[in-house]
């Protein structure tokens, strides 16, 4: 069962992939670790706007799927209802972290699920407590560069684990993709094709 590639490659994949409008390689990584076969093609859409539900619809719905499943996901963190996105330098990212040092915030990520002739569009919500963090602690992460690209500054898979006091939710949303909505997606809607059902 092949796990990644383009949707050239596609042929070579048994069963019936995924279609991922996404180059993240979180949401690989994800779908990979859940054994769900997929393909990789990247999406020509622009994210305008605060709302992630919008932006994993156009997502998924830049990219033909070929008859396939496609799947659009887009995921940011809000403090106090606004929308954080990502840190354009180190700068930022240590504003952030020190914006959500103590506090509590939320991962949201929109999912969309489309076929030829239908589409499903879904919100989750996770909330995430960081423990109150000293100076010595934002400097530390900061100089790591895990930041980068990382909407709210911090990526909790890797380093930014140090930071998190505690979850409440889906902890999958957090590192990128809402893994247990898909699943169950995918078992109603599917049962078997993907393993689940």
């Amino acid at each position: 069962m092949a796990v990644g590639g383009d949707l050239e490659g596609a042929e070579a994949v048994a069963g019936e992939p995924l279609v991922l409008a996404s180059t993240s390689p979180q949401r690989r990584a994800i779908l990979e670790q859940l054994r769900i076969p997929f393909v990789v093609v990247a999406p020509g859409y622009e994210e305008l706007g605060d709302d992630p539900v919008e932006h994993a619809a156009g997502k998924a719905r830049s990219v033909e799927g070929g008859g396939r499943v496609v799947l659009g996901v887009d995921t940011d963190v809000f403090l106090d209802g606004r929308r954080l996105g990502k840190a354009p330098d180190s700068a930022a990212a240590g504003e952030m972290l020190a914006a959500l040092s103590g506090r509590v915030h939320e991962v949201v990520s929109g999912l969309c699920l489309r076929g030829p002739r239908w589409e499903e569009l879904h919100r989750v919500a996770t909330e995430v407590s960081f423990r109150a963090l000293g100076a010595a602690d934002i400097d530390r992460y900061v100089l790591s560069g895990e930041w980068k690209g990382r909407a709210g500054g911090y990526a909790i898979q890797r380093l930014g684990a140090a930071l998190v006091d505690r979850i409440a939710g889906d902890y999958l949303n957090v590192v990128g993709l809402p893994a247990a909505l898909l699943v169950t997606l995918l078992a109603d809607r599917f049962p078997g094709r993907y393993g689940f059902g």
